[in-house]
């Protein structure tokens, strides 16, 4: 019996990525935030806004796509003529997903459309604007300024009406806080309170994705209009001192 299905070959991919994954998170703490790949049913909620907007054109920014659990939900969701910027800073998941899109069925079609940058999205440079931003990265793994730094590109390159959709697993602060320092402690509550102003002016739902390892809480924001058509945005800021 030959055992080189398209299942078998799929399930040995995702166990050489799983491997990956765990190595560079291992590593690389600042670029990984988890010891395994986001699960399908939370790549699926990440990439719903995209879906969600078809059949118009958009643009789009992955920041944050570790092996590409999302990267394979977003490309099918992508309508003709869509554009996916793809932000990775890890050297070894940039050089993944450039394989990954490469090999994509649909990639003749898009070619043009998709690229992979292997920067951090502070440092991305660009004129483009997006109406659907995507972010894996994890937050609680950054400095108080790091995450207000980061929300602010991200705000930046929303077009008005843009959306933005990212992920925090649940519980992962409480742990922290029993087996890290006071100092940890506070900086993990900085952060969290930090999004939470975040959440108050510009969320649009919130669901809990009980099927991940670990459980995650996915956030949508958005970047308003005002009655004008203009961008009504005004940037959070801690009120904690750094």
């Amino acid at each position: 019996m030959n055992k080189n299905t398209p299942h078998s070959r799929a399930r040995t991919q995702h166990a050489n990525e799983g491997w990956t994954f765990l190595a560079e998170s291992i590593r690389n703490h600042r670029t990984v935030g988890s010891i395994a790949p986001s699960s399908k049913p939370l790549a699926n909620l990440l990439a719903d806004p995209v879906l969600e907007r078809a059949p118009r054109i958009s643009n789009v920014l992955e920041v944050g796509a570790g092996t590409g659990s999302v990267t394979r939900a977003l490309l099918p969701r992508l309508p003709q003529g869509s554009r996916l910027d793809i932000v990775e800073a890890n050297a070894h998941f940039a050089a993944h997903l450039r394989r990954l899109v490469h090999g994509h069925q649909n990639f003749p079609d898009k070619q043009e459309q998709i690229r992979v940058h292997n920067v951090f999205v502070e440092q991305l440079s660009t004129d483009r604007r997006y109406d659907v931003i995507v972010s894996g990265l994890p937050f609680s793994n950054f400095s108080l300024w790091q995450v207000e730094e980061i929300m602010g590109r991200y705000l930046e390159l929303l077009r008005p009406g843009g959306t933005l959709t990212y992920f925090s697993y649940c519980g992962s602060r409480w742990v922290r806080t029993l087996l890290t320092s006071r100092s940890e402690a506070r900086r993990q509550l900085d952060v969290k309170l930090l999004l939470n102003q975040y959440h108050n002016q510009y969320a649009i739902g919130c669901w809990t994705v009980w099927g991940n390892l670990p459980p995650a809480k996915v956030w949508q924001l958005r970047r308003p209009i005002d009655a004008l058509g203009a961008s009504d945005i005004s940037p959070v800021k801690s009120d904690v001192s750094r």
